[in-house]
């Protein structure tokens, strides 16, 4: 007799379900995991052997052959310890022969009994929903779990606990979901004195998800800008929490089931290898464009990050997915993010100062800025200047206006452009920066004085159609902050303005 447990295989994002398939045959005493499992599968048995033994169980004397199918799918990880022991029990007739198949299983074995808290508990709740059965997992990640709502979850501290639940001795209570953070926390822009056409900049980039460059000198609020754009964002929603989530719980980034509804901002240093960037490593894990989907990625000094890495993100800046190819493994990540980059004008970073700039500039400028190809650059919309702030304006009370006015503005045009989008029908199109093709041409056409600017400034800058539609796209974001419905003169003219930071011409 043949005994069955389900869990899940990870790929990507995606919950692939595993038959755990037992079976006690006469032989020789053994115990073999088949089906191409990594080293710490392997290792199960022997967890699974010391935590029956803690609990009063011995392995019967047969030999035992667990097999993990689709036997060609690559298992990795812990977490097939609870439902290789599910399937054994199963076998072993200490819990009903077909208790187990009702479920999706997954969980670390401690030597005690006690279960660990494993990763991607809310992938394996959606797998669960869909093939319409319930799921087990450790009690730390029964919250976690329980936030995606389509499914019933056990959350048993140990196994001991679990083997009594199955048997109607002891009933385990459902875990309540994980809490939602709300949109605090994050600094606010009235920490930010002078600047005002950077945060103008900052206002425009957050109101249509576009990209953004500052260059400037040391000390002049680069980064200071970068942190408080969270803020003006507007919260995930549902939909944008549990893709976010999904990519987070695969990394281990949920803490107590608390599932943030605050954008994420990841800020990754500049001595970070491609794999921590885009993905990658034995298991194809998601990197920092992923983890940071529907929020922001911010590179801070851009021109020391290595030239392969900054042209890695130049296909999921353009596409809003990664797709990581490894020889033992293919995955597909969501990376829809907001790029911010800051840097210097030059190494020593005061090349507009002739006060300050060293003896090779402008020189040292042009080398240190021709670290970052223009293939890259044609796909930021904003590229601005950050001037040094004086002390006069660091002595002045704080600005006005905080996160919470220009939140306001940014959320209702956000409002804007999903409403015209929803009308148009197309699915999946919220913001300006994603919109393309036909769709630009019918939204973003401007008037006979925005169309004659726009062309003499694609002549004069020597724009790429990238480039062009990158300026239509800003345009489009600067009328919707207005309440414009046609793009004018005014608008185009903005928009370029922001194409070529003064120090980049």
């Amino acid at each position: 007799m043949t005994s069955h447990a389900y869990t899940a295989a990870f790929i990507g994002v995606e919950a692939r379900e595993v038959d755990v398939q037992c079976q006690l045959s006469s032989g020789l005493p053994a115990f073999n995991i088949v089906g191409l499992p990594d080293k710490a599968v392997s290792e199960a048995k022997e967890r699974v052997r010391a935590a029956l033994n803690a609990i009063g169980l011995a392995l019967p004397a047969k030999r035992i052959t667990v097999n993990l199918a689709p036997a060609d799918l690559p298992k990795v990880g812990s977490h097939y310890d609870l439902p290789i022991a599910l399937a054994l029990l199963s076998a072993m007739e200490a819990i009903p022969s077909d208790e187990s198949a009702h479920y999706v299983t997954l969980g670390e074995l401690s030597l005690d009994g006690a279960l660990n808290p494993v990763l991607g508990a809310m992938p394996a709740a959606l797998l669960a929903a869909e093939k319409d059965r319930a799921l087990i997992c450790p009690e730390q990640c029964g919250s976690e779990a329980a936030w995606v709502g389509a499914v019933d979850v056990l959350a048993p501290p140990s196994l001991l606990a679990l083997i009594n639940h199955l048997n109607g001795k002891q009933p385990l209570a459902p875990p309540k979901p994980g809490e939602a953070t709300g949109h605090t926390g994050a600094p606010d822009l009235l920490d930010v004195k002078g600047q005002e056409s950077a945060r103008r900049a900052l206002e425009v980039t957050a109101a249509g998800g576009h990209n953004m460059m500052m260059i400037g000198p040391p000390g002049a609020g680069k980064s200071m800008l970068a942190a408080r754009l969270p803020g003006i964002l507007p919260p995930l929603s549902a939909e944008e929490a549990l893709e976010t989530s999904l990519i987070h719980s695969l990394a281990g980034l949920i803490e107590e089931g608390r599932v943030s509804l605050l954008r994420p901002f990841r800020a990754p240093h500049h001595s970070a290898s491609m794999p921590a960037i885009v993905g990658g490593g034995k298991q194809a894990l998601p990197g920092e464009i992923s983890l940071a989907h529907n929020g922001v990625l911010f590179l801070d000094e851009l021109p020391e990050f290595s030239r392969p890495v900054l042209e890695s993100l130049r296909q999921p800046l353009e596409t809003g997915e990664t797709v990581v190819a490894r020889a033992n493994a293919h995955a597909r990540y969501p990376s829809r993010v907001q790029l911010i980059a800051a840097m210097n004008p030059c190494k020593c970073g005061y090349l507009s100062d002739p006060a300050m700039a060293c003896s090779r500039a402008p020189n040292c400028g042009l080398d240190y800025q021709a670290r970052i190809s223009g293939p890259l650059m044609d796909r930021i919309d904003v590229q601005i200047e950050v001037a040094a702030v004086s002390a006069a304006d660091l002595s002045l009370p704080p600005p006005k206006e905080g996160s919470q006015q220009v939140a306001a503005r940014i959320a209702t045009a956000r409002q804007i452009q999903a409403q015209r989008y929803a009308k148009m029908g197309v699915k999946g199109l919220r913001l300006n920066a994603h919109a393309d093709g036909e769709v630009l041409d019918a939204v973003a056409t401007p008037d006979a004085d925005g169309k004659k600017l726009l062309t003499q400034a694609a002549e004069k800058l020597r724009l790429s159609a990238r480039g062009y539609h990158r300026v239509m796209r800003l345009a489009r974001t600067i009328a919707d902050l207005e309440g414009a419905e046609t793009l004018g003169a005014q608008h185009i003219a903005e928009a370029v303005s922001y194409r070529r930071a003064p120090l980049m011409r």
